[in-house]
C-alpha cells in the first residue's frame, strides 16, 4: 500500500500549487477536487443523478453541472448541500481509493480540502500536511482568480474549519505567505522527508 500524505488548507492557501510542485518531483497526486470536477463535468458519471435529484436547470448546455447555480443553491440551503454531498462524496472516495491503489509513485499526495473535517479521510493518510497563509492573503488570491466579492470569499472561509484547528491537526506545515520559490523550497525539503518515511513501506 502506498505511503499517503494528506494535503489540505483553506481556499486560496495554495494547495494546488504545492501539489503540482510535489508532482513535478515525482510524487503521485490524487486530488479530490479534480475528481469531483471530472464526475460532474461534461458527460461525467454523476451527471445523470444530479439531473434526477436537482432537475435539468442544474445541468449546463455542455451536459455538465452548472457550478455557479449549484454553488448558490448549496450556500443558501444546507439540506441541498447534504444531498449533493451524499451523491458525490462516495463516488469521490471510491475513485480516490482506486487512484491511490494504482499509483506506482514512491508516495502519494492526497489533496483533500476538507481533510480535517473528514475522519474517513484522516484514517487513510499517514501524515497531514497543511498549506497555510493569512486569511487576508486567501481573500486576495481567491478574488484575483474568481472575481468573487470579498464577502463571498469570507463566507466560504467561515464555512470551512478554522485556521487554528487545521494547524493543530498538522504533522507538517508549508507557509505559503511568501514567494513561489519559498514554496518550492519547502516542498523539496518535505519531498526528501516523505521519500525517507515511505521507503520502509515500499
Amino acid at each position: 500500500m502506498a505511503f499517503v500524505v494528506g494535503l489540505t488548507g483553506g481556499i486560496g492557501s495554495g494547495k494546488s500549487a504545492a501539489a503540482e510542485a510535489f508532482g513535478r518531483l515525482g510524487a503521485g497526486v490524487v486530488d479530490t477536487d479534480a475528481i469531483a470536477h471530472a464526475l460532474s463535468g461534461p458527460g461525467g458519471p454523476a451527471i445523470a443523478e444530479i439531473r434526477r435529484i436537482f432537475g435539468p436547470r442544474f445541468i449546463s448546455e455542455s451536459n455538465a453541472m452548472d457550478r455557479d447555480r449549484m454553488r448558490e443553491l448549496v450556500f443558501r440551503d444546507p439540506a441541498q448541500k447534504k444531498r449533493l454531498e451524499a451523491l458525490l462524496h462516495p463516488m469521490i472516495r471510491a475513485e480516490s481509493e482506486r487512484q491511490i491503489r494504482d499509483s506506482t509513485s514512491p508516495y502519494v499526495v492526497h489533496v483533500v480540502p476538507l481533510l480535517v473535517e473528514s475522519p474517513d479521510y484522516r484514517k487513510r493518510v499517514q501524515r497531514v500536511l497543511v498549506v497555510d497563509c493569512p486569511e487576508s492573503l486567501q481573500i486576495e488570491r481567491v478574488r484575483a482568480r474568481s472575481g468573487l466579492a470579498p464577502g463571498q470569499v469570507e463566507a466560504i472561509i467561515k464555512s470551512q474549519v478554522s485556521r487554528e484547528k487545521r494547524l493543530a491537526a498538522a504533522d507538517d506545515v508549508i507557509d505559503n505567505s511568501g514567494s513561489f520559490d519559498a514554496l518550492q523550497q519547502q516542498v523539496e525539503t518535505l519531498h526528501e522527508k516523505y521519500l525517507s518515511l515511505a521507503s520502509p513501506a515500499t
